[in-house]
């Protein structure tokens, strides 16, 4: 986001960001796949320099949160974070005192911004209870958070984001019409016009309705159920109560093992193998689909129409050919960052349209090219709209244990 020219244009490219692509179309809105914001670089004045950083560091990032990774292999120390050259002067933000309240964000239109700081100060006073108590941001999840849009999910939702249980909604027979009735623009390519045609055919607003649905019947069978036999069975009942297709998945996929391969779930200060002390959250993915190496490069540059499409009948995503491949540049100069993180929780808000999205621009680097992290709080129409960087945006759930309150049902943008 940051320029390299001084404090007058740190200023002004913060401003830029704050008022950007806020206010998407309806139809781009209501479908999230509107191209308003342009390039996540452009958009947030970034250099070609400032995304291989970010990829660099998200990868890095993965790697260091697979689930089994030894804790004393864990993260650098912000002494070590800001020697690493693949880091770009990634560091750890200060410890907040525990009693200090958060300042107000600085809001406009559909999002509100703030500091890495004054948002450890607010995760602090609102997110931070375990059994009833407030607690101080820990230095590993203050490195954790340091890592940027997935540094956010990442602190609130415990281990890494491993996205297996995504949902998405796309409409088959929009793209098949657009492809039988319309044809390229003038110099599109056809590869080109396919990939267009695939992305405005996904309807994220669907996509995280069909999440919160599913979410839904997951904590009414996670109720007093004190093993996971009993969370399986009270499950399968509910689903086949609603004549919902997930109550036909095979019993070893990723939907009925969520819960036994959630860290949490098995940590004795966590569901401590109790069921009814989860809860099932949500949280977003946007990235690009023409991952695959050996596919065509125009798949590359322009998505894969046949990737990462939801199956049918449960909404259900296969996330595991997602290698987080940012998208190819169709002609020089252009850059792409290979994800975009937003967490959800488990807001009970209604509509879709006035949930909040708690997301940021990069990780911290207050000494490096790009400047501090920013943290944004983004409604729904705001956060779903995307940029040309993704085709893709994925609802996911994760479970928490209840005792944890990083997922308020409440979430109120910008702080009073």
């Amino acid at each position: 986001m940051y320029k390299r020219s001084g404090f007058l244009a740190l200023t002004t490219a913060g401003i830029v960001l704050c008022t950007a692509g806020l206010a998407p179309s309806v139809s781009s809105a209501a479908g999230g796949t509107g191209d308003e914001k342009g390039s996540y670089a452009e958009s947030n004045g970034l250099t070609a320099d400032d995304i291989r950083l970010i990829n660099t560091l998200n990868e890095k990032a993965l790697e260091l949160g697979r689930p089994g990774k030894p804790v004393a292999d864990g993260l650098p120390s912000a002494t070590e974070s800001l020697r690493a050259p693949a880091a770009g002067g990634r560091v750890t933000p200060p410890a907040e005192p525990l009693d200090r309240m958060p300042d107000a964000y600085r809001a406009h239109g559909d999002r509100a911004t703030t500091g890495i700081s004054n948002y450890i100060r607010k995760w602090q006073q609102a997110y931070s209870h375990r059994d009833g108590q407030m607690r101080q941001m820990t230095e590993q999840q203050r490195e954790q958070l340091s890592y940027g849009c997935v540094g956010v999910t990442w602190v609130n939702s415990g281990p890494y984001p491993t996205n297996k249980l995504a949902f998405a909604s796309f409409d088959e027979n929009k793209y098949r019409d657009a492809l039988e009735n319309s044809g390229p623009r003038p110099g599109e390519t056809r590869a080109e016009f396919e990939g267009r045609m695939a992305k405005q055919s996904f309807d994220e607003a669907k996509g995280f309705n069909r999440a919160r649905e599913v979410a839904s019947v997951m904590n009414k069978a996670l109720e007093n159920a004190h093993d996971e036999n009993a969370y399986l069975s009270n499950l399968k009942t509910e689903l086949t109560r609603k004549n919902d297709a997930l109550a036909g998945e095979d019993g070893r996929s990723n939907f009925y093992s969520a819960l036994r391969n959630t860290p949490s779930f098995k940590d004795r200060n966590g569901g401590d193998h109790d069921p009814s002390k989860m809860k099932a959250v949500i949280y977003s993915k946007h990235f690009w689909s023409g991952q695959n190496p050996r596919s065509a490069s125009e798949k590359r540059k322009y998505g894969d129409p046949d990737a990462f499409r939801p199956e049918r009948s449960t909404g259900l995503v296969d996330m595991s050919a997602d290698r987080n491949t940012s998208r190819s540049p169709a002609k020089p100069g252009e850059s792409y960052v290979n994800f975009d993180y937003g967490w959800f929780g488990d807001q009970k808000e209604s509509n879709p349209d006035n949930t909040i999205w708690t997301h940021a621009n990069h990780y911290h680097s207050p000494e490096g090219g790009m400047g501090p992290m920013q943290v944004y709080e983004s409604k729904f129409r705001n956060w779903s709209a995307g940029y040309t960087d993704f085709d893709r945006g994925t609802y996911i759930i994760t479970f928490i244990p209840k005792s944890w309150n990083t997922a308020p049902a409440k979430v109120k943008q910008g702080w009073p």
